[in-house]
């Protein structure tokens, strides 16, 4: 119906307000200790007792407004909550992607999600007024209203709504999938243990290559190598150059001819030994990555060097990767809107 993502809210608002009692005596089952959706609801409830150890502080702000010791104490809370807000991105990327496969009718999610960055928004500016001279009160009560209400909204609709809902539909082996990324984002409050396991990788697919984060073919890997705006050079463990990308625009030029070359042979004498101080760096593991700037024919370069290593940490050889950034360096302020010309 194309109704404006304000409008829509306030009236899930209103309309979740009037079946508030009827969702809470739904016969509802909690979540099986230690699965997915229980840790997702054990951060939950901490976030909760975070949330009411802040009302007695912004109580103590109204009653007095010129001491600085509430304020403080509720500025170390909010910055406390705000470790919260990755639950939010672990819900994002990975449990939101993963309902959407499973589900026809998600658009809900794009709700919630809106929820979410009003919530990040409230926090952060919450967490500014603390600071400022004059404090602004009625502003400040509105913006912590605003996220009590937010906060604990979420949290009602995810466990009595969206949660029972995503036990029924996805397999249990698929969610708990999730947590090894979700770690990785960091749960905030409750982190569980997570058992080592093999990493299961998608099943193979003919003419593809399985990257585990994804199946591609060669032609895709091929055009999204060389969509980049930048000059990739791939040197492997025995400085042998393995691969480079052809963009539209190369800023060092490249043939196939050096493919199987000796690093070493594809530099000039002067500098060779800056290489081999690198190469030797990244081999040894004292150093993970090189910066290098120079202008070049009325052009900024920026020249950088990534030590590749495995999952074990072995050395496997060096990325070069050249960019023009004389655009980029030019970047000032903010622009969140799309500025194409019709």
């Amino acid at each position: 119906m194309d109704i404006p993502m304000p409008e829509m809210k306030k009236g899930i608002n209103k309309l979740l307000n009037l079946l508030y009692k009827t969702i809470s005596e739904y016969p509802y089952s909690p979540p099986q200790q230690k699965s997915y959706l229980c840790v997702l609801q054990e951060n939950n409830r901490l976030m909760l007792d975070k949330l009411n150890e802040l009302k007695p502080f912004i109580k103590e702000i109204n009653r007095n407004l010129d001491s600085s010791e509430p304020k403080q104490e509720a500025l170390d809370i909010l910055e406390e909550l705000e470790r919260f807000m990755n639950y939010y991105v672990i819900k994002e990327n990975l449990l939101f992607p993963v309902i959407e496969k499973h589900l026809p009718e998600f658009r809900c999610l794009s709700v919630m999600w809106s929820f979410h960055d009003d919530i990040k928004r409230n926090l952060k500016n919450a967490q500014s007024l603390l600071q400022q001279v004059p404090f602004k009160l009625k502003e400040f009560n509105r913006l912590t209203g605003d996220l009590f209400f937010n906060m604990n909204a979420i949290k009602f609709r995810e466990e009595r709504i969206l949660y029972p809902l995503v036990a029924d539909i996805i397999p249990e082996k698929v969610l708990n999938g999730l947590f090894k990324e979700s770690v990785e984002i960091g749960f905030p409050f409750y982190i569980p243990e997570i058992k080592p396991s093999k990493t299961e990788k998608p099943d193979n697919v003919v003419g593809k290559v399985n990257l585990e984060t994804g199946i591609l073919s060669v032609e895709q890997i091929e055009l999204l190598f060389n969509h980049l705006p930048v000059d990739i050079t791939f040197v492997d463990e025995f400085g042998k150059v393995q691969y480079f990308s052809t963009p539209k625009k190369r800023i060092f030029p490249r043939t196939k001819a050096i493919i199987g070359r000796d690093v070493h042979n594809c530099h000039p004498k002067e500098s060779v030994h800056v290489v081999e101080k690198i190469v030797e760096a990244f081999k040894a593991g004292r150093k993970d990555s090189a910066s290098f700037w120079i202008n070049m024919k009325g052009e900024r370069l920026l020249i950088q060097y990534f030590a590749v290593r495995d999952a074990s940490g072995t050395y496997k050889g060096v990325l070069e990767v050249s960019q023009e950034i004389s655009e980029i360096q030019d970047l000032k302020g903010e622009n969140r809107l799309l500025d194409w010309e019709d």
